[in-house]
């Protein structure tokens, strides 16, 4: 006889439905599945026929043909059993065919029958509600994950036979529903704080200015200096997260399965990669892509510490997710989109030795390696970094005092107000911050007054500012600005924002 269960795949950060269908059939025992199956879905038939037998159903000693369909896209992944599993016993006859085909279903099975969790339970839940299915069956710890996704029931097993009873109307289960304000207020909360850094306040000045304005930022300090703990600072100072960013950031972690029983992200990512990291690894990819760490920092912060040591061919990988705020992996069956909106943090020491410009340490490199050492940084990559500070080595008197610094919670406050005032001006476009400004833009609206623009020319001539360095002073200094809630670009704006273009200098 012959089964149809409802499953699905993942493409990119997308579901997309897959018809699992089971023929069994007399003749010699034989266990087959076509339909582009890799090897875990390969595998399936050995942890399907224990978890049938050891859930207390018989296994037919029949020919057992399963199709996974649509057959010209690749099946990956351990989320077939559970179908398989269910789509055999519908075809022995002992499972109600008309509940099976309103649920889609997944989730891998022990060899006990019990049901494991999976990767993609959202992108899953999108997919079944968008085809106007009843519910969706998935492993009880994603269960939370998948309920997000309002319009569909969403039922939790936790054993291949509860799985099948439900199917077959003998024992109800509760659909999974979740407050989704309370659990986004509850994931809400950062762990660290602004107020844990002593020192360094023209450093959080201009990392605050990053924030309203989304500027990517270069920290260039002696080691020790605090560069990484102000990085990891950072989100906590970005603009509040709304739902729906929420739900495409969960949507990545989701498909890369590190949501860990989680339901939600709720806050702004913050990834930071080792310098031994692969191009692939950064920007996502392998035979059949996965998600890199660009985005996985979707709607967050990408650090990449130690920027110099960073292999040449993987930083310049860079340069289309900071310029398209997305991620396209091109492979022989087609190309697949991955988010990437990211917020970009470096942090890079002075020169090989890390001393440079240091007053109480000696500098032991030569001219010669330091510009070799800042030479590992490209020119494209650099156009693409609006903010460069410098982050001095911490004093003992500022690292001994006792009173509390201004905490992350008073900073968002500003920055959402700045933020705010940015969404008023791109109104009807798709712009979101002043970084994102064209070159119209920001002739439209950074053009400073009369005064302004002679301090500009004289800073430019004076310090040797790069002609790519222009652009990125204005857009800094509009930011500034919006801080402050001023209309003009003025040059106080604009002699702060040129003091963060620190490599640019001569």
């Amino acid at each position: 006889m012959l089964a149809t269960v409802l499953s699905g795949a993942l493409v990119g950060i997308d579901g997309l439905l897959v018809e699992v269908e089971v023929d069994v059939a007399l003749g010699l025992p034989q266990f087959t599945t076509v339909g582009l199956p890799e090897g875990a879905v390969k595998e399936s038939k050995d942890r399907v026929r224990s978890a049938i037998k050891n859930s207390g159903y018989e296994f037919p000693p029949r020919k057992i043909t399963v199709n996974l369909a649509p057959a010209d896209l690749k099946k990956e992944g351990s989320a077939y059993d559970l179908p398989i599993a269910l789509g055999i016993l519908a075809a022995e006859g002992w499972l109600n065919k008309e509940r099976l085909s309103e649920h889609a279903l997944l989730g891998e099975l022990s060899l006990d029958g019990r049901i494991k969790p999976v990767h993609g339970a959202l992108p899953l839940a999108v997919m079944a509600r968008e085809k106007g299915l009843k519910g969706l069956v998935v492993p009880a710890d994603n269960a939370a994950e998948a309920a997000v996704v309002t319009g569909v029931e969403v039922f939790g097993v936790s054993t291949l036979s509860e799985a099948f009873l439900f199917l077959n109307g003998d024992q109800p289960i509760a659909p999974t529903s979740i407050d989704l304000t309370s659990v986004f207020a509850a994931h809400s909360r950062y762990e660290v704080d602004f107020n844990d850094v002593r020192g360094q306040e023209h450093v959080k000045r201009a990392l605050e200015v990053a924030a309203a304005g989304g500027h990517n930022v270069l920290l260039a300090g002696p080691p020790g200096a605090g560069k990484t703990m102000l990085a990891r600072r950072l989100p906590t100072i970005l603009p509040d997260m709304t739902l729906a960013e929420a739900i495409e950031a969960t949507k990545v972690h989701s498909v890369a399965g590190l949501m860990d029983g989680q339901a939600l992200v709720a806050t702004r990512p913050f990834r930071s990669p080792h310098h031994t990291i692969s191009d692939a690894g950064l920007i996502g990819g392998g035979a059949i892509p996965k998600p890199g760490e660009v985005s996985l920092a979707h709607h967050g912060v990408l650090f990449l510490d130690e920027l110099p040591e960073f292999r040449k061919n993987v930083l310049e990988v860079l340069r289309q997710p900071l310029e398209d705020a997305r991620v396209t992996i091109s492979r022989a069956f087609g190309s697949i989109p991955y988010p990437a909106s990211i917020m970009l943090v470096c942090a890079m020491n002075p020169c090989l030795c890390g001393f440079l410009g240091d007053p109480q340490h000696e500098c032991t490199c030569t001219p010669q390696q330091v510009q070799r050492y800042r030479a590992k940084i490209s020119g494209p990559l650099l156009d693409r970094i609006d903010i460069q500070i410098e982050v001095p080595a911490v004093k003992y008197k500022e690292l001994s005092q006792h009173q509390a610094s201004e905490d992350s919670a008073a900073i968002r406050t500003r920055v959402n107000k700045a933020r705010e005032v940015q969404l008023r001006r791109f109104a009807g476009r798709t712009l979101f911050c002043n970084a994102q400004m064209t070159s119209r833009d920001i002739r439209k609206f950074c053009q400073p007054e009369a005064a302004g623009e002679k301090l500009l020319e004289n800073a430019m001539a004076r310090l040797g500012l790069s002609a790519r360095a222009y652009t990125r002073i204005l857009k800094v200094a509009r930011t500034i600005a919006d801080l402050a809630g001023e209309e003009k670009v003025s040059g106080a704006h604009l002699a702060e924002a040129i003091q963060y273009r620190a490599l640019d200098r001569k």
